[in-house]
């Protein structure tokens, strides 16, 4: 099978935009998932597949499938996520999945293909609104505990289980989604890079070769509450005096650890909260990502070792409570060296790179389905917001690339004995 004529790159770019003007305002994307304008953006993607050959469903997760049977039950998968952050932009997450229906359109248009195609638009993959990433896919996985989720809220006091209900999800049926999985023999996602490295080589295009670990905390440091005018400077026991010097050393650890380290200090809440008082309680947030586990676990380690410094120093208490971590993902070696060859083909250049931000495609992968993803070049490096951006021809490249991939990919299940 090699890509058709039938592809239509320019469609993706006007659905795109048609999608933007359907579900967002002046502040940018408000898809965010189980609210309805999310659903809204559901309902325009079953009018366009509609057009198609196609089964669509929505399994016990709230994932969208849209099926195109081919001669085998082995499945190419190409996904995505329809749903955005608030104010988010035009292109995160929406480009996998209107560049994947433009790859499907190509592929139906030539006929029965040798396997069976299928395109996914995952519930949840932002969870911007209940803190919970990546909702839909690790359902499918089977990377997911309901009880683990039950007592989430939204900012408005919503609760998860609730929400889900609204919009015909049941929270405790959900990992009954893994049964979209039994036949996958590939995984495809195109996704805009959201940082800078393509922009700052020229490229458009690159090739992903895994999704960083993830090590997320809250420090909890606890010293005490004293009147601010009549505690003398080295009389303090201040909470937040702890929590200011692991935010800075946390640079020195990302440094120290090489290329692609990343720590990041999100926020600190302090108590009581006065200007009046020395600072009690600090809780502070902390995301540390690495490609590499060892080097994760360095830098982990490193982090809970300063902060143990600095309670010393300070002469307050420290304590750690994980919130949540995941393994650094790889994805498949043959699949690597098929999108780098789609992507040469289709702009003389490519690069590998590896992907900060979570996806989808890491919980398919821990699924034991062979997964690999393609980065598009983001302008400024941006994502996350309304000034998102990527040039057109990009895009039009990334839709080439995406379909050339996918043709390469259908005959790499095929000599599998898909």
């Amino acid at each position: 099978m090699t890509s058709g004529s039938a592809l239509q790159p320019q469609r993706t770019i006007d659905e795109l935009k048609e999608l933007r003007a359907l579900t967002g305002d002046a502040d940018g994307a408000q898809r965010v998932a189980f609210t309805d304008r999310w659903v809204t953006a559901r309902a325009w993607m079953r009018e366009k597949l509609a057009q198609l050959p196609v089964e669509v469903e929505i399994d016990p997760a709230g994932n969208q499938w849209a099926t195109l049977r081919g001669a085998s039950e082995k499945e190419l998968l190409i996904g995505g996520h329809i749903d955005s952050v608030p104010n988010g932009g035009w292109l995160d997450g929406c480009l996998n999945v209107l560049a994947g229906l433009e790859v499907l359109r190509r592929i139906a248009a030539e006929g029965t293909p040798p396997v069976t195609v299928r395109l996914v638009d995952w519930a949840d993959e932002e969870g911007a609104r209940f803190g919970r990433s990546l909702f839909g896919s690790s359902a499918a996985s089977g990377n997911f505990d309901p009880e683990d989720l039950a007592e989430l809220k939204d900012r408005d006091g919503i609760a998860l289980p609730d929400a889900l209900q609204r919009v015909g999800i049941d929270l405790y049926a959900a990992r009954a989604a893994g049964a979209q999985l039994k036949n996958a023999a590939a995984y495809l996602e195109l996704h805009i890079e959201q940082g800078p490295v393509l922009e700052s080589m020229e490229l458009p295009l690159g090739v992903v070769l895994g999704t960083f670990g993830v090590e997320r905390h809250r420090i909890i440091w606890k010293g005490q509450a004293a009147h601010s005018g009549s505690t003398p400077m080295d009389k303090r026991r201040d909470a937040l005096a702890g929590a200011a010097k692991l935010a800075l050393e946390i640079r020195d650890i990302a440094r120290r650890a090489g290329s692609g380290a990343v720590c990041t200090s999100g926020g600190v809440v302090c108590r009581p909260g006065i200007v009046t008082s020395v600072v009690e309680t600090a809780e502070q947030l902390l995301d540390q990502r690495h490609l590499d586990a060892a080097t994760l676990a360095r830098m982990l380690q490193e982090a809970k070792d300063a902060s143990e410094r600095f309670a010393k120093e300070e002469k307050i208490d420290v304590s750690w409570e994980r919130i949540w971590n995941i393994e650094p993902i790889l994805f498949h070696p043959d699949l690597i060296e098929l999108c780098d060859q789609a992507i040469l083909e289709t702009c003389g250049t490519s690069h590998r790179l590896p992907s900060g931000p979570l996806h989808d495609a890491a919980e398919v992968c821990r699924a034991g389905v062979p997964t690999i993803m393609m980065f598009v070049q983001s302008l400024r490096g941006i994502s996350h917001n309304k000034i998102e951006d990527t040039r057109e021809d990009h895009i039009a490249m990334s839709v080439a690339a995406l379909d050339r991939l996918a043709s390469k990919t259908i005959g790499w299940i095929v000599a599998q004995g898909g």
